[in-house]
């Protein structure tokens, strides 16, 4: 990258400081954002994967920023989503949990709101505001009507509403015992067609639509969360492949603390057909941008959700991936779960591979979609976001003490309450049932093996200073003993 900072880059770092460009030129730069929900960090191939086949994010990584230590805001969906729209944290938010996800346990988790505030600006109304397109398609899980996108400054929104999961990934896209996850804006789609084409679709449509003015397009996929259903064919091919694997070095799952299980394997076949429609989408979005010809002033990011869903409560054993070498997965404050995927294609800034190791989170992503459009935000907005720009343009580091995650909640991966901090290399988790911690050096041990708060307590006590005093400021709310326990 550095052989190319030359006057393409330059010329990006001038629009940035200059502010909004004039949104009706053809060339201000358009962005794609596409969200993979629970996509874990090594579900992919340049991320380390050999059983799931994802050529064409490959392709996007070979052409773009890597991000190697990037981390979902939480562990679950609703909060992550709501510090993209927003560049805050979830603390801040007190939109901690999963909208939904309601479990009791030894305390009473903390209270938390069930929809994104219309009082918060979102990035749609950031871009709308700059005279961009604006189009949401698929998930959206941050509340129920009047809280949707269309809402939330997106003119488009299809498919997008209060569910965190889709009825069914075939059409009509239903389930009759659970209705509220029956899939909206579809109803004119055939037998046979599959979800993640469907949104695909609707988004190509969008850019079509809006080849000739600015636009910001996110495509966030319900893909690959559950209901576990691919198309057969491809299913049966990856059974296929599962079956050749060698003989496995560990067992197939592992305990997780005193009451959870984890998946050490990448085999599951349908799991990997559905990773497989996720990646055809990431080409077919590549492909139509280039045959349009506004593939050289468009913008693709990549991301995911939270980690891949390999740990469950007790010993249920039908997660469907792995996330080694990193510890957990979905639900879990732990590497696996919160560690995730994120690739960065900017044009004449970020067009060939570069890997970027630099601790950085979903918060960012605010700030660094304005960024690469060339538009400044106002005050207030993305207040726990910084601008990942000087990092893709390799003209300076981000000025960042620690990062912070609070999930005060149960969840069915067996995890209870709990908050975590990272500062350098080091990551601190805390149970908040009972005040216990653990201190893990990240850099020696991203698989979390080796507790060192005892060893360390003198960094163990840094950490958790640090962790205290930023829940104080961001007013978290905490659980809270439950009378019944």
């Amino acid at each position: 990258m550095g052989k190319r900072m030359t006057s393409s880059w330059l010329l990006a770092l001038a629009v940035v400081a200059a502010g909004c460009l004039e949104s009706d030129s053809v060339n201000q730069p358009n962005v794609v954002l596409i969200i993979i929900d629970d996509l874990g960090w090594t579900d992919v191939g340049e991320y380390g994967s050999t059983f799931y086949e994802t050529p064409n994010i490959d392709r996007l990584a070979a052409s773009g920023a890597l991000f190697t230590q990037f981390y979902a805001a939480s562990s679950v969906c609703s909060p992550t989503r709501a510090s993209i729209m927003t560049g805050k944290y979830p603390a801040r938010l007190h939109l901690t949990n999963w909208i939904g996800g309601e479990q009791n346990g030894k305390m009473l988790p903390a209270e938390y709101i069930r929809q994104l505030p219309l009082e918060e600006m979102t990035v749609g109304e950031a871009f709308k505001k700059a005279g961009y397109a604006t189009g949401f398609i698929g998930k959206w899980h941050l509340g129920e009507k009047p809280y949707y996108p269309e809402f939330q400054g997106f003119d488009v929104n299809v498919a997008g509403h209060a569910a965190g999961q889709p009825g069914s990934y075939f059409f009509p896209y239903e389930n009759e015992r659970l209705p509220w996850s029956n899939v909206p804006d579809l109803e004119d789609g055939k037998d046979g067609e599959y979800l993640t084409d469907r949104l695909t679709d609707e988004a190509l449509d969008f850019i079509e639509a809006n080849r000739g003015q600015p636009f910001f397009l996110v495509l966030s996929h319900y893909a690959v969360h559950t209901p576990l259903q691919a198309k057969p064919e491809a299913s049966s091919r990856f059974e296929s492949k599962a079956t050749s694997l060698p003989q496995p070095s560990l067992p197939e799952f592992v305990a997780e603390g005193p009451s959870a299980t984890t998946k050490t394997r990448q085999d599951h076949a349908v799991y990997a057909a559905m990773v497989e429609s996720s990646d055809q989408s990431v080409g077919r979005i590549l492909d139509r941008l280039e045959e349009l010809g506004i593939a050289s002033h468009t913008a693709v990011v990549f991301v995911s959700d939270n980690g891949g869903l390999s740990t469950l409560s007790g010993e249920r054993t039908y997660m469907p991936t792995a996330n080694l070498p990193l510890r957990a997965g979905k639900g879990w404050l732990y590497e696996g779960g919160i560690r995730v995927p994120l690739v960065i294609h900017w044009p004449g800034v970020v067009d060939t591979a570069v890997t970027i190791a630099e601790p950085t989170i979903s918060t960012d992503l605010y700030p660094t979609l304005l960024a690469i459009a060339g538009l400044t935000p106002e005050p207030q907005q993305h207040q726990d976001g910084l601008s990942l720009a000087p990092l893709l343009t390799q003209s300076g580091s981000i000025d960042r003490a620690a990062i912070y995650w609070h999930f005060p909640h149960y969840h069915g991966s067996g995890n209870v309450p709990s908050g975590a901090v990272r500062a350098g290399d080091f990551k601190l988790i805390e149970w908040l049932e009972d005040g216990e911690f653990e201190l893990y050096n990240l850099l020696d041990d991203p698989g979390e093996t080796e507790d060192l708060a005892e060893e360390l307590p003198g960094k163990a006590s840094e950490l958790r200073s640090l962790l205290h005093g930023w829940r104080e400021s961001m007013d978290a709310r905490m659980p809270r003993q439950n009378p019944q326990r």
